[in-house]
């Protein structure tokens, strides 16, 4: 079963899906292709809300949410290894192309990063360029900077 439900973050809308009893997506807005799942605000949902808030609030650096991932091998590794980046830090699309065992998957990774289906939870805004500059965040280079100096990581 998949449920839904809208909160209100200092960024923006952000929905978060239920499915099977684990968080499947959180993003930015509300998407054409989920308003047919039924709005329910489940004991789960409820608890990927406060741990949300309490992120925006700065009371909480790590989630606690069981979460279920959709996606190839490749972009679950990624996903896995932005969860082991801590609060306040960054790595680059390259270290985690490392990390991963696919040195030269730098843009793969990127193309992970693009396409994480649990923003703020599986943390892609924590990945920066080699340079060391803000690049490519789905939902704007604006959240990302954001995120990142709520962090304190810029």
């Amino acid at each position: 079963m998949q449920y839904r439900y809208e909160i209100e973050t200092p960024l923006d809308i952000m929905t978060i899906i239920e499915t099977s009893n684990k968080i499947s997506h959180i993003f930015y807005g509300i998407k054409k292709e989920f308003l047919e799942i039924p709005i329910k605000k489940t004991t789960l949902l409820n608890l990927a809300e406060v741990q949300l808030l309490e992120y925006f609030n700065g009371k909480r650096k790590e989630f606690s949410l069981p979460l279920h991932l959709e996606g190839t091998e490749f972009q679950k590794k990624v996903w896995e290894a932005l969860q082991m980046i801590p609060y306040g830090r960054t790595k680059t699309y390259g270290q985690i192309a490392k990390e991963i065992g696919s040195d030269r998957a730098v843009r793969a990774v990127g193309n992970a990063n693009h396409n994480n289906p649990v923003a703020i939870v599986v943390p892609c805004h924590r990945v920066i360029g080699a340079n060391g500059k803000l690049t490519g965040y789905a939902s704007g280079l604006d959240k990302k900077e954001f995120l990142l100096k709520l962090e304190k990581a810029l």
